[in-house]
């Protein structure tokens, strides 16, 4: 961990897009960027970061795995 890390005190966000995709976004900036939106998680950046490992086990964006998901019903 770096310096600006340990002394990063800054509370963020956890959020999401339409291809549930997570990111995290500092809570003072307030206003989200177009198209995400906040998954009800906020802590240190650590804490953030740790909670979108744990609930992002898949990293393939939704349409993808809706794409793959049709070809695979289609093939059988």
């Amino acid at each position: 961990m770096n310096t600006n890390e340990q002394d990063d005190n800054t509370i963020y966000l956890v959020v999401v897009n339409h291809e549930e995709q997570y990111s995290i976004w500092p809570k003072w900036k307030q206003e989200l960027p177009l198209g995400w939106k906040s998954v009800g998680k906020e802590g240190f950046k650590k804490e953030c970061l740790d909670y979108i490992a744990e609930v992002w086990t898949d990293m393939r964006p939704l349409s993808l795995r809706q794409a793959m998901k049709e070809s695979e019903e289609v093939s059988h």
